[in-house]
């Protein structure tokens, strides 16, 4: 059990250091990190933000970002996977019953991962659920449908499904990963975060009772955190992985590259240009990573005090602060290789998985859109919609 913050913040910097030196080689060979997941479970890492009431850390929204910020240093894919997981927990704080909380919070608290089976491709949009919930006559649910990008539903012990009632509003419905009908496969190929597992959920008529269904659909008829908090994490990878791909732009070039012959220098990092070119860098990961520690702090504010205007500021500094961090992820990222320098291009330094997880996972939602809701924001006090990603 991990008792408080600063508990959670020294766990996530070991792991952090304990995951770094493998990442390069589980990408490039595509072997998934269960063993890292399960070290990371066993910490208790993954209960922190159970509420004290049930036992768990409760810790705060600028903790959770700095956690996941740490894991995405070290390894993108990693820090990836328990995203949807702490969503999920979210789900459970918003709209379980008491009872749902109870039974719940406890098999988190006991090392239960939660997974994902929410997107689905192939429909008119993102919000197109097509994945039905049917009631059965004794009051519980069969579950029919399938999802893809279901990123840690491979590792999971239950699977929170996105899925419409017949009444077309949205529930999850939690399942168990060994339920019958419910078959995850191993599909994701995506050219970076390539070992998330994000792979595809089917749903065969599964049975669901109804005390493992949520009624999502009544998060968004009032002031709300979820896209917010689920949007924050987000941002926090992607700072992490600007880190990560900055430091390790660092190292090479204070032990590999070679200086350029004009430069007059010994070594390649008392180039000044090369200088001028880390300091301009190195703004820009100091600035993302400062608009997610101010996003993290307005969440908290929010959480403390939930109204349309605390909720409304919430969401639109996570939104700058992801359309910020996903932008300066993209430029380090590709930088380092201008920085470093031809060798750092040999597919066996694997140096490109940086911009590879990168580029995939600022592709969850688009930016442009998040720029929208700001401006409209700023100059017509136009509050952002609720629909869960900002």
């Amino acid at each position: 059990m991990i008792r408080d913050d600063a508990e959670a913040l020294r766990t996530a910097a070991q792991l952090a250091e304990e995951f770094r030196p493998g990442a390069s080689g589980r990408d490039a060979r595509r072997e998934l990190p269960r063993a890292e997941l399960d070290r990371l479970t066993a910490t208790g890492l993954l209960a922190v933000t159970v509420p004290a009431e049930h036992g768990g850390a409760d810790v705060s929204a600028a903790t959770l970002a700095e956690v996941f910020r740490l894991l995405a240093s070290a390894d993108a894919s990693l820090a990836q996977i328990p995203q949807s997981h702490f969503a999920y927990v979210n789900v459970l704080r918003q709209q379980g019953s008491p009872e749902q909380q109870a039974f719940f919070f406890a098999e988190v608290l006991a090392g239960r991962r939660f997974g994902n089976a929410q997107s689905e491709a192939g429909t008119k949009h993102l919000q197109d659920i097509r994945t039905r919930l049917i009631a059965a006559e004794d009051g519980s649910y069969l579950l029919t449908g399938v999802k893809n990008y279901s990123t840690g539903a491979l590792f999971a012990d239950w699977i929170p499904v996105l899925a419409r009632a017949e009444d077309d509003l949205l529930h999850v419905a939690y399942v168990p990963a060994d339920a019958p009908g419910l078959t995850v496969t191993d599909d994701w190929d995506g050219m970076g975060q390539r070992t998330t597992a994000s792979g595809t959920v089917e749903l065969a008529d599964v049975a669901v009772p109804a005390a493992h269904v949520v009624p999502h659909h009544l998060t968004f008829t009032g002031p709300q955190l979820h896209g917010a908090i689920a949007q924050l994490l987000h941002t926090a990878i992607d700072a992490g992985i600007a880190a990560g791909a900055l430091a390790e732009a660092a190292e090479f070039v204070t032990t590999r590259s070679r200086p350029w012959f004009e430069s007059g220098y010994d070594t390649a990092a008392e180039d000044p240009l090369l200088i001028q070119r880390f300091g301009e860098l190195a703004v820009r990961h100091r600035a993302a990573d400062a608009l997610l520690a101010a996003a993290a702090r307005a969440v908290d504010a929010a959480r403390a005090d939930l109204d349309d205007d605390s909720a409304a500021e919430a969401s639109i500094a996570v939104a700058a602060a992801k359309a910020y961090a996903g932008s300066a992820a993209l430029e380090i990222a590709d930088a380092l290789f201008e920085v470093s320098g031809t060798r750092a291009a040999l597919d066996s330094l694997n140096l490109h998985r940086h911009w590879r997880d990168a580029r995939t996972h600022t592709l969850h939602d688009p930016a442009r859109w998040k720029i929208q809701h700001i401006g409209r924001y700023v100059l017509n006090g136009t509050r952002p919609p609720r629909h869960g990603l900002l």
